[in-house]
């Protein structure tokens, strides 16, 4: 069987990356690749068309097919969002979900012309990305696009969490503070402000009463990391902030710390407190979490 696509440059790029440990040493006129997979031989031209070949070859042409069809779906999508192509300016925080390791919020300006060069990074929602490239291209991020960012220690964090002040409320105020930061310091052009909605708006202008510098005119919106590079790269930043200070307290610890709140991390909780004692929780955990808990009844003094 015999089945052949045309891709366009971004797919290339990925295809080429894909069977790169699976080319063949021949060189073909034309061709950019030849390399098998299974039964099925995968020809790429020059002219952006790609031959499959084999039993499975319409199986291997359709994944590619439907990567084409995605990656020309997510830009007519991305040229509907009045969020993308813009001037804005938006927050993101990480680390709310991690025992170990700070909470970290940024607020970022990204001008309409630095969308183009934005896209081209591959900026997109922190979670999405894996660390080492969070690594590669949040520098480049930091030297392009204003931003401010605040890291909150698990220390200052356990110090402020109360039956009255949750989670919520101490992102709301540190969303309130880097955004209003931003903006007053910089006094940037913008068409939106955009935070990656964790609360309803009500809500969380009610969590900034008694605050007197509240920044106003911002859209809430789920999942804005999707939709808007501003709030993209503030993940970005936000995650590479939070991948260095993780690894500090590690090599401080000496011990090698595990991201999230799962088992594994209950495990590495009981070796801190064996090696460091129960109060180095409250220097470096988010006790309020379910783990501090497990990890204090499974331990015996």
């Amino acid at each position: 069987m015999n089945v052949v696509i045309k891709v366009d440059q971004e797919t290339r790029e990925k295809m080429i990356e894909y069977y790169k440990d699976k080319c063949r040493d021949k060189k073909i006129p034309y061709v950019v690749f030849q390399a098998q997979e299974e039964d099925t031989v995968i020809t790429m031209y020059e002219s952006g068309k790609v031959m499959f070949q084999g039993t499975s070859a319409d199986v291997d042409a359709s994944m590619w097919g439907v990567v084409a069809e995605q990656e020309k779906n997510n830009k007519e999508s991305k040229q509907e969002n009045p969020y993308h192509n813009c001037s804005s300016i938006g927050s993101d925080e990480v680390g709310t979900g991690d025992y170990f390791g700070p909470i970290v919020v940024t607020a970022s300006y990204v001008k309409k012309e630095d969308v183009s060069y934005l896209e081209k990074l591959g900026v997109g929602d922190s979670k999405k990305i894996s660390d080492e490239k969070i690594k590669k291209i949040a520098p480049q991020i930091a030297k392009k696009i204003p931003y401010r960012s605040i890291v909150l220690s698990n220390q200052e964090y356990n110090q402020k969490y109360t039956k009255d002040v949750n989670m919520n409320k101490i992102k709301s105020i540190m969303h309130n503070k880097v955004l209003y930061q931003l903006i007053h310091e910089i006094n940037p052009q913008y068409d939106y402000i955009i935070i990656d909605e964790f609360a309803r708006e009500a809500r969380y202008y009610e969590y900034l009463k008694g605050i007197s510098q509240i920044q106003k005119g911002i859209t809430f919106m789920t999942k804005a990391e999707d939709k808007n590079l501003a709030v993209a790269c503030s993940s970005i930043i936000s995650r590479y902030l939070f991948l260095q200070e993780f690894d500090k307290l590690s090599d401080r610890l000496h011990i090698p710390l595990v991201k999230g709140a799962g088992v594994e991390v209950d495990k590495i909780g009981e070796e801190v407190v064996k090696q460091y004692g129960e109060e180095k929780l409250k220097e470096i955990a988010k006790v309020n979490f379910k783990n501090t808990d497990r990890i204090l009844h499974t331990m015996i003094f």
